[in-house]
């Protein structure tokens, strides 16, 4: 139960981060807005920028599975990495591999499946091509 508690009060800071990400890059603030992104990668996550930037999306997936991450954080790095895609085009290529993973895992690993996810799922088709 105490573990359960610690892990909801994790998720909703990382969603009030989410929110101040998104506000920063609706202001305009892009680089303010990348730097807490990044931060909450590494801090919240444990996903360093070598590993969510790297090319070689085997790194990602080795992270993923090594992780051990509970499936509510790895719904909330979902969060995190869906809002990062139409900042450009190389983003998108570096990112929705990435996120696509995160939702595979969580269906086998896990065995969530949310309808969003699935929705999202066939969004970012179209930056995997």
């Amino acid at each position: 139960m105490y573990r359960k508690d610690l892990i909801t009060a994790e998720i909703q800071k990382l969603a009030q981060i989410l929110a101040r990400v998104m506000g920063l890059k609706l202001e305009g603030k892009l680089a303010e807005a990348n730097q807490l992104f990044e931060e909450t990668m590494e801090g919240g996550f444990q996903l360093p920028k070598e590993i969510l930037e790297n090319e070689d999306l085997s790194v990602f997936e080795n992270w993923l599975t090594e992780g051990n991450l509970p499936p509510e954080k790895l719904d909330s790095l979902s969060e995190f990495l869906y809002y990062e895609l139409g900042v450009s085009q190389d983003r998108n290529q570096s990112i929705a591999p990435k996120l696509n993973l995160v939702y595979q895992y969580l269906s086998d690993q896990h065995k969530i499946v949310h309808l969003v996810n699935l929705h999202r799922q066939k969004t970012i088709q179209q930056y995997l091509r």
